[in-house]
């Protein structure tokens, strides 16, 4: 299994604009075999700042994700609308426990 999360900074007073191409991205993505989770997720005290949180079957999974056209829609989206920092991160879990 695979964890990516991480934040992405949008150009101050772009949040709203982004909104359509998050919900299309979220759609096709929860629509992709091994995609366990994908959310987005507007900082509460921050509407510039997207919190990315995704879980993956396989780095396969994650892979193709990449190659979707729902993912270039959304780049091309972001480069339109403009992003100040992205920092996103993959991780391969090894175990789980509940708490």
């Amino acid at each position: 299994m695979l964890i990516v999360a991480g934040t992405v900074r949008l150009k101050p007073g772009t949040a709203e604009r982004v909104r359509p191409h998050m919900d299309k991205m979220l759609a096709g993505s929860r629509a992709e075999p091994g995609c366990i989770t994908y959310s987005y997720a507007y900082d509460v005290q921050d509407p510039e700042l997207i919190r990315v949180f995704e879980e993956w079957q396989s780095k396969e999974d994650l892979d193709a994700h990449f190659q979707t056209l729902h993912m270039a829609e959304w780049r091309a989206a972001l480069g339109d609308v403009g992003i100040v920092e992205r920092n996103i991160k993959a991780y391969t879990i090894s175990s789980i426990e509940d708490r």
